[in-house]
């Protein structure tokens, strides 16, 4: 069985299969479950499949993918709103980036570079010490986001994704009774992913030595990659291998981060989750039957019932 993956969305779930990539929303509206396929465009098919480097180039690929479900599902889950355009789009989330990197990779050096016992002494013991301020903040943020409301429907949505994947991965029917009773949490998830690259850094960024505060930021930019091609390897052995005893100790902690960025859904966001993941796995030009409660599911533009 392929493996297949999502991300929750605004008011919905973009669910992945191999090329094939769907988005599923609730319409605000009316309450109706709108299915839209995504085309991909990965432009490094070749690249990756290398080891150790094809993390960054599926990294750009999901990273790009992911912005263009959440302006999917903003222009269909609120219509009548008036939606950012691409060019607003790529520059909010190219903000966000360089945000992300002052906040979570510059700040934390510097702090740690604020203590003289650090600034020129054991490379280990200082990155040990920006290591724990960059997890510090790191989860001080996710709790923070946690707390707004918008936000934690995002995160109920992502604990629908999750539910659904394990029904499919379990090889039962695709219903919201057979999902509800999975855990929220999986160990493929990006979150995972996120725990990961905090701790490969601290050991990749060790190897930099104890330069100069500039050498030091620069060092942690140009080892970014390196980061996340390592990273990327750890969470496909990861989730191939949960099964091991070993495997699952060391993937704790980020199942215990994913408390933060998934909820438990209703009933209603599991029907949305099962309408993005049927529509990636079913034979193509297939209809989706999509259980429900009353509700009607729109693919593509056209209108058909939903199964009761």
């Amino acid at each position: 069985m392929a493996a297949v993956g999502g991300q929750a969305i605004i008011e919905g779930v973009m669910m992945q299969n191999g090329d094939r990539v769907a988005v599923a929303v609730r319409r605000q509206s009316d309450g109706e479950i709108v299915v839209r396929d995504i085309p991909t465009r990965s432009r490094f098919r070749k690249l990756e499949q290398i080891p150790f480097i094809r993390g960054n180039f599926r990294l750009y690929d999901m990273l790009a993918l992911g912005l263009r479900g959440l302006n999917m599902s903003a222009k269909l889950a609120f219509p009548e709103e008036e939606q950012l355009g691409k060019g607003e789009s790529w520059l909010t989330f190219t903000v966000a980036i360089l945000l992300a990197v002052g906040g979570f990779i510059i700040l934390p050096l510097y702090l740690a570079n604020t203590v003289p016992g650090l600034r020129t002494g054991s490379s280990i013991l200082f990155n040990l010490v920006e290591g724990t301020i960059r997890i510090i903040f790191f989860l001080g943020y996710l709790y923070a986001i946690s707390r707004l409301k918008d936000i934690h429907r995002v995160f109920q949505y992502h604990g629908a994704e999750h539910k659904t994947v394990y029904t499919y991965e379990a090889g039962e029917p695709l219903t919201v009774d057979n999902a509800r009773k999975y855990t929220t949490l999986h160990p493929r998830c990006g979150t995972a992913f996120l725990m990961i690259v905090l701790v490969i850094s601290i050991l990749v960024f060790s190897l930099a030595g104890n330069p100069s505060l500039w050498l030091k930021v620069l060092s942690r930019l140009l080892l970014l990659p390196v980061v996340a091609g390592i990273s990327y390897e750890a969470l496909r052995f990861s989730g191939t291998h949960a099964d091991r005893p070993w495997v699952r100790f060391l993937i704790q902690p980020g199942l215990w981060l994913q408390k933060l960025t998934t909820a438990e859904p209703s009933d209603d966001m599991l029907e949305v989750a099962i309408a993005s993941l049927k529509r990636v796995t079913a034979p193509v030009e297939v209809p989706v039957q999509i259980e429900s409660v009353g509700t009607a599911v729109r693919e593509n533009g056209a209108l058909s019932p939903s199964a009761e």
